[in-house]
């Protein structure tokens, strides 16, 4: 049986946060494996090298011992024969008398096993210990001895300790005299070396545990810092976000009933007056009619006339709220009819030109690119005082550019008009969306505003299918290549 699990939808905060956390908490985490690592690594050599340095000395020791003991014996072995018992027993006593600390003392072994000296553990001299074996195993006695045999050495092996009884790991140091078929040796328990390494191991782990934990808090620490920045951020930058949207709604808002009201000035300054008078001509017609007057064909003439200005008046208004044109021949044809058409009602000198090049605009950036036309055209009309006005759009290999400049009197601060001039707001918003960049240059002897698309937002002629193209425009015709 299949089990879903739960789909998790992060908010784009949450992603942010993780986004911003995640690698901080995995390079903590590896800076503390790391860290602790390295560390257990140190500790454990340094506690290796005490360890050993401890050993060695306590070897050392042994080797003074035994060459005390034999400086002690000497003087008997070395003008004893091999089967002198009154130097043999002479030997044991002195041996059996060099006892030192709690648990050190020393020991004697022949050849074959048997045990000669022992004074700390008594009962088992006079006894054959060829087959004992300590706890791991060891047969201990037969090392001794073929250490012995071979000269002098060390053996390492677990022991009952005399103090307390309990079997203990034990180094000794075994030297031999041959004459007599004897190891003799003495030994040091060394599990207080390893009490005191094994302390300084659990000393460290609680060390490397202290430091995970002091990482751990600082990680916290700044996990809650980065998390109260990023929320008082994104308070803060919410808060902004609803009142720029407020701002833009109440603009919105604002623009509609503006282009309504201008929609409904021009219904009634324009067509309404224009329609009264067809309609005041068709009924002085109709009386004149009735009237059997001759003059009835002059006066359905005139209203006629008037009708045929009406149709005219409705075709620039639709023109204006969306020129036909912009779909039907593409961009260069319609900013060419709106500069024409801005010309001829200004009575202001136009210019218009373009230059061939090879890629087709996105719609949406055509009739971004002809609102903003629009647009500056509307404010040199009203604002600049110009006599001439040149309009230009040609592309590049970085995309493509509309130039539009006059010779007014100028702007005293762009940056102050494209604050609260919503005619120069809407250009730079419109920029904006076409991911493209409004530049406006202004001095006494006019402006120049300049909009530049990216090339992201031209599209290659080869990619584009009959269905692609415009109604009346192929799809090898390009901007570009309209005429001017």
């Amino acid at each position: 049986m299949r089990t879903h699990l739960p789909r998790i939808n992060l908010s784009y905060g949450q992603k942010l946060f993780l986004l911003a956390t995640l690698p901080l908490v995995l390079a903590v985490a590896a800076i503390s494996a790391l860290v602790a690592d390295q560390s257990r690594a140190l500790a454990e050599r340094e506690i290796a090298t005490l360890e050993r340095q401890m050993i060695e000395a306590k070897k050392a020791e042994l080797r003074n011992y035994v060459t005390q003991a034999k400086n002690g014996f000497n003087y008997v072995y070395g003008m004893a024969g091999p089967d002198d018992r009154a130097a043999q027993e002479q030997v044991k006593q002195i041996l059996s008398a060099m006892t030192y600390g709690d648990d050190g003392f020393f020991f004697v072994y022949d050849y074959d096993g048997n045990n000669l000296v022992s004074p700390r553990q008594t009962g088992m001299i006079n006894r054959n210990w060829w087959d004992l074996q300590d706890g791991e195993g060891r047969k201990v006695v037969q090392d001794f001895i073929a250490t012995a045999r071979q000269g002098t050495g060390w053996v390492a092996h677990l022991w009952p300790k005399p103090s307390t009884g309990e079997e203990a790991l034990m180094v000794s140091f075994i030297a031999p005299l041959h004459s007599w078929k004897w190891a003799m040796g003495t030994g040091v328990f060394i599990d207080d070396v390893l009490a005191s390494t094994a302390a300084a191991r659990a000393d460290v782990q609680v060390r490397v545990r202290q430091t995970f934990l002091y990482i751990g808090g600082i990680t916290a620490g700044a996990l809650f810092v980065v998390f109260g920045s990023g929320m008082l951020i994104n308070i803060r930058e919410r808060r902004l976000a609803d009142a720029k949207l407020k701002q833009l709604t109440q603009r919105v808002f604002d623009a509609q009933e503006e282009e309504r009201g201008r929609v409904a000035r021009e219904l009634h300054d324009g067509i309404s007056q224009l329609l009264v008078g067809v309609r005041y001509a068709l009924d002085s017609a109709r009386r004149r009619l009735d009237a059997g007057d001759a003059r009835a064909g002059e006066t359905l003439d005139r209203g006629m006339e008037g009708l045929g200005n009406a149709i005219q008046e409705v075709r620039r208004i639709s023109r204006d709220l969306r020129p036909g044109v912009l779909d039907d021949l593409g961009l260069g044809p319609a900013v060419k009819v709106l500069v024409a058409d801005f010309g001829s009602r200004t009575g202001i000198e136009t210019e218009f030109s373009t230059v061939v090049f090879r890629n087709r605009l996105d719609s949406d950036v055509k009739i971004s690119l002809y609102r903003i036309a629009q647009e500056a055209l509307t404010n040199i009309e009203r604002h600049s005082g110009a006599t001439r006005v040149s309009v230009e759009i040609r592309g590049h290999r970085n995309g493509a550019m509309m130039r539009i400049s006059d010779n007014g009197h100028g702007m005293r601060n762009t940056d102050s008009a494209l604050g609260p001039g919503i005619g120069l707001r809407n250009m730079q918003e419109r920029a904006e969306q076409m991911e493209g960049s409004l530049r406006i240059l202004s001095s006494r002897g006019g402006t120049v505003i300049e909009v530049q698309v990216p090339l992201s937002k031209i599209i290659d002629p080869t990619n584009i299918t009959p269905n692609d193209a415009s109604p009346g425009q192929s799809a090898d015709t390009l901007p570009g290549q309209e005429s001017a």
